[in-house]
């Protein structure tokens, strides 16, 4: 969320952890701007074609909260809070979880202030930052190994051909240091190497909202059906067609919803 613009990182998870930069979406105009909320909810509905033919929806999406934060819990209650995760990023890195919440918290409406109003979720950003730049050092396959049946380790982040430098500098914009306060004490602390970070802040608040939607906790199941959603078994009528329809999984097994929103679901 920028003065003048708000700023949508969208990426996909699969098992392990492992990601695909889908879309970064600029929506100009600032939380000022009623035209930018309103594109900002009908990013809400769209969907994004997997390599399979699926159309793929938001399961969830984090939004921050650290400026403008009325307006921020304004909108995420008019499109509901089942979707849209207002978060709160913490630094440090002595969290019992790298994701808190959801805690309520008063939010205020045409003036008026609401008790239990918003959802608030607190994000360890220094915990995903470390994670994210663990993942983007991991040693990947040759072609030659691919093409031998090797896979991805877990938590590679897939970037595609339109991600640009000033994107990737952004995504490497700051560095893990170890800094001693007054009393001599050394504590490690995230250190901006360039002014513009957005592309690492989208992909902090992308694996936040990862964790919220329970990717970290999905059991073998889940990820198999997500799979055979999309077509992945070999051998397998691929279903991936099914996925958002209003009338998937009404027979026989009721399918996950993750990959998409269905119509009422919400």
């Amino acid at each position: 969320m920028q003065k003048d613009r708000i700023e949508v990182g969208v990426w996909a998870w699969g098992r392990g952890l492992e990601s695909w930069l889908v879309d970064h979406v600029v929506i100009e105009g600032g939380p000022a701007q009623p035209d930018a909320w309103a594109a900002l909810t009908d990013l809400l509905g769209r969907s994004w074609r997997h390599a399979g033919g699926a159309e793929l929806g938001l399961a969830r999406l984090a939004i921050d909260t650290g400026y403008e934060t009325a307006a921020v819990y304004g909108w995420a209650r008019s499109v509901g809070f089942a979707l849209v995760a207002p978060v709160k990023g913490l630094e440090g890195f002595n969290r019992s979880s790298p994701v808190s919440g959801p805690t309520f918290v008063d939010a205020t409406a045409g003036g008026k202030r609401l008790r239990r109003g918003a959802r608030l979720w607190t994000v360890a950003t220094s915990t995903f930052k470390a994670e994210t730049y663990r993942f983007l050092r991991l040693a990947r396959p040759t072609t030659e190994e691919l093409e031998a049946g090797a896979a991805f380790p877990p938590g590679t982040a897939h970037l595609p051909g339109w991600a640009d430098t000033e994107w990737i500098r952004q995504l490497t914009a700051e560095q893990l240091v170890t800094v001693r306060n007054r009393r001599g004490f050394a504590k490690l602390e995230w250190q901006k190497l360039r002014e513009r970070n957005e592309a690492l802040d989208c992909r902090v608040y992308a694996r936040a909202a990862a964790w919220i939607a329970g990717a970290d906790r999905w059991p073998e199941a889940t990820w198999a059906d997500l799979e055979a959603q999309l077509g992945v078994p070999s051998g397998m009528d691929s279903p991936a067609g099914l996925i958002g329809r209003s009338d998937a999984g009404t027979q026989g097994k009721r399918r996950s919803d993750w990959l998409g929103r269905r119509e009422g679901w919400f």
